[in-house]
Parts: structure tokens; sequence; C-alpha cells
């Protein structure tokens, strides 16, 4: 089994020495998908009360909801990206945090967004981080979670450091097994990228 700590530090120390070309790349509205907009958007209508963008790098999906309407605030483990988004979009809280230990209060969330945030994570360790979202989300409240899809559930040569492909099935298992029901799935393939996948799911009452 891997180790959760030596998970989290290989990720910081693989991003820390680009973590300015990674903020730059990931800063501006120009990078956001119009189809991940819009599936982001339509996940956030309708939520009422305090979000979480759970590992929110540089900012600016939890800024973008925020300029929606959204009661948010970003988590991430990267101080660098933190001070950041502190610097580019005042008007939103950004704290340091972990996804699997996240500083909130337990059933104190409506929504939690982890958009492309744990494709780092190993197959043993993510479904902790699965337990730990169940755990901060009130009864009834919404999760969204991007990643990369695939046929299994296999590893592959991310840019910065490993990341992993996930079927939709399994996902979906994943979540069903700690009390989500899984409301549903988009997918989507650009010429020349990875699959991609999003799953919504609410926590059951």
């Amino acid at each position: 089994m891997t180790d959760p700590i030596r998970d989290v530090q290989t990720v910081r120390a693989a991003y820390g020495p680009r973590a300015e070309e990674y903020i730059g790349a990931l800063s501006s509205p120009e990078a956001m998908s119009l189809v991940d907009r819009a599936t982001i958007e339509e996940w956030v209508h309708g939520i009422d009360g305090r979000l979480i963008d759970a590992g929110c790098g540089p900012g600016r999906w939890a800024a973008h909801l925020r300029d929606l309407g959204a009661d948010i605030e970003g988590i991430d483990m990267m101080p660098a990206c933190i001070d950041s988004a502190r610097g580019r979009f005042p008007d939103v809280t950004f704290r340091l945090g972990e996804s699997d230990a996240l500083p909130v209060e337990p059933a104190s969330l409506a929504g939690i967004l982890a958009w492309y945030s744990v494709i780092h994570t190993s197959p043993e360790q993510l479904p902790a981080i699965i337990r730990e979202f169940a755990r901060c989300l009130a009864r009834g409240g919404n999760l969204l979670l991007g990643f990369f899809e695939g046929q299994h559930v296999v590893p592959f040569d991310h840019v910065i450091t490993t990341a992993y492909f996930w079927s939709v099935s399994e996902m979906t298992r994943l979540h069903e097994d700690d009390g989500f029901e899984v409301l549903g799935v988009r997918t989507r393939t650009d010429p020349g990228a990875r699959p991609h996948a999003a799953i919504s799911a609410r926590l059951r009452v």
C-alpha cells in the first residue's frame, strides 16, 4: 500500500520547481475549456451553501464561481498557488490544505469541486480522499470531480509526475462505496489530448 504522506510529498516536490509555469498556464480565462466551464456552471447552479474548491491550484475556478455568486473558498497544498491566487483574486478566501484532510468541520459544506486535483493520487489512496469529501459534505451535498478517463485504472507519464487514468465504472463504484449517488457523467475527447471525464454525485441523505 502506498504512503499518503509520500504521495503528497512527491506531488509537491514535482510541482514546486515548475510552479510559475503551472500558474501561468492555468490562470487565465482563456485556459478554461468551454465544455469544462459549462459543466462546472451547470453543477453549481442551484447549490445553496458553502463550497470548497479542493486542490484549487492558481484559483481560477474558485474565482469564476465567486463571480457567479457562489460562497466558495479554495484550498491547495502548494504555497505558491495559494500566494498567487490570493494576489490575483483578493475577494476569494484561499487556504493551504490537503484533500485528504480538508480544514473544515464535518457536514459543513454544500458542495466540493475537485477538478483534476486528484489525478496524481494513487489508486490505493483515492478512496480516503472520497471519504474525506463525504465527511465534509452535509447530507444531500454535491461533489463534482474531474479526471482522465481510460478503460482501466492505470498510471501514465504526466508532464509533471505520474498520474492515473480511471474508468468511469471504477470511479462510479468508488463514489457509491462511500455513500454517494452518481447523478451524471460527462466525457469529452479533444483532438490530440487525453480523454476527460467528470462525475457529478450527491451524498445520500
